[in-house]
């Protein structure tokens, strides 16, 4: 399903846990945390920390087909989570990934486990047995899809030769899974910006979560007003009282628990004024030399649901907001086997502005 993401903003924000007992995730699914779900004709990235030289963790993915495109197409974000590397340069990047349908149903298909060779019926034997497999499938914003999967156990002498390198692939034989961090998963769930606030009940909701923002970063919005749906904004003397972050909190006041903002080709939200050499900043695409442009960015309200999974601890991770600019042709050579490094500006507060 091609993304409407060119003709409107949309807002990705936390829904439930992605429990890996219960829910299987695949290069469909947006959300936070966890491992990649890399496309299948994709080798296994592990991206390394421009800055300390550690693996990076992975913080979001979201799966992005664009109109009139044949390819399915994701973005992956990673960053380093050392305490002296939060939003430095070169401790994020992002990996743009694509493949065809064709594709991924000749790897599907390849992965499979080959059919055993059927056994001469024995006197005792009378019946067959075979395993059963349960998907549940549910609708997520940008096309992807929650699926929920029941394993059975397959006997190993039924295991291939093919399945076997595939489960092998892209491994690092210098690399251990658990040198790298893993956060803890979420899915995300998608709305149109221009659906949010409404309704009387929305603009209260909105007005309670907006309350618990403030108290939270101490900062003062103004009130929502139930009339006409307008809102009344003062501006600010807090941390980041500039007309630039007044814009920005009056932005997302609708919705302060918004985690990504989702606009191709849009105009980006800047949480403090950019540099004035912003667009040269930009770099041109690595793959093809073309100009890039605005996807997507990460808000602040990603920072505190960021935790590590092997314990309670947060993630480390310190940011206003991450944007993400990728090719505009969003070229791609067929066969690579590898994603193509996008270009990631980071915020932080008005006095820092970070480049990767």
């Amino acid at each position: 399903m091609a993304s409407r993401a060119q003709e409107c903003t949309l807002i990705g924000v936390c829904d439930g846990e992605l429990h890996p007992t219960r829910h299987q995730s695949s290069f469909l699914t947006n959300k936070v945390g966890g491992q990649p779900d890399w496309l299948p004709v994709i080798s296994r990235q592990s991206p390394l920390c421009g800055h300390c030289g550690a693996p990076l963790a992975h913080v979001v993915q979201v799966y992005c087909p664009l109109q009139s495109s044949p390819y399915h197409r994701n973005l992956h974000l990673f960053a380093c989570a050392g305490a002296e590397c939060s939003g430095g340069l070169g401790c994020w990047r992002v990996l743009r990934s694509q493949c065809l349908e064709v594709e991924v149903v000749a790897a599907q298909t390849a992965r499979r486990p080959a059919p055993a060779q059927e056994a001469p019926l024995a006197t005792t034997a009378w019946c067959d047995t075979a395993d059963d497999w349960g998907v549940e499938e549910s609708d997520d914003g940008w096309g992807g899809v929650k699926e929920v999967q029941e394993e059975a156990a397959v006997p190993e002498a039924e295991a291939s030769e093919t399945d076997v390198r595939s489960r092998l692939q892209g491994l690092c034989l210098g690399e251990s899974l658990e040198d790298i961090p893993i956060l803890h998963p979420f899915f995300i769930s998608v709305e149109e910006e221009s659906d949010l606030g409404g309704e009387e009940d929305d603009l209260l909701h909105a007005q309670q979560l907006l309350q618990e923002y403030e108290r939270r970063e101490g900062v003062t919005v103004g009130e929502l007003e139930g009339g006409g749906g307008e809102e009344k904004y003062e501006k600010m003397s807090a941390r980041h009282g500039d007309a630039v972050f007044s814009r920005f909190m009056k932005k997302i006041s609708p919705c302060p628990q918004q985690i990504l903002r989702y606009c191709r080709g849009g105009d980006p939200l800047f949480i403090s004024e950019p540099p004035s050499d912003v667009a040269r900043a930009v770099s041109a695409c690595g793959s093809c030399g073309g100009s890039r442009t605005f996807e997507l960015q990460l808000m602040p309200a990603l920072v505190s649901v960021l935790r590590r999974q092997d314990g309670d601890a947060d993630a480390g991770l310190e940011f206003g907001t991450v944007l993400v600019y990728t090719c505009r042709n969003s070229c791609w050579t067929a066969g690579s086997g590898s994603a193509v490094e996008e270009f990631c500006f980071v915020q932080t507060d008005p006095d820092q502005q970070l480049f990767k």
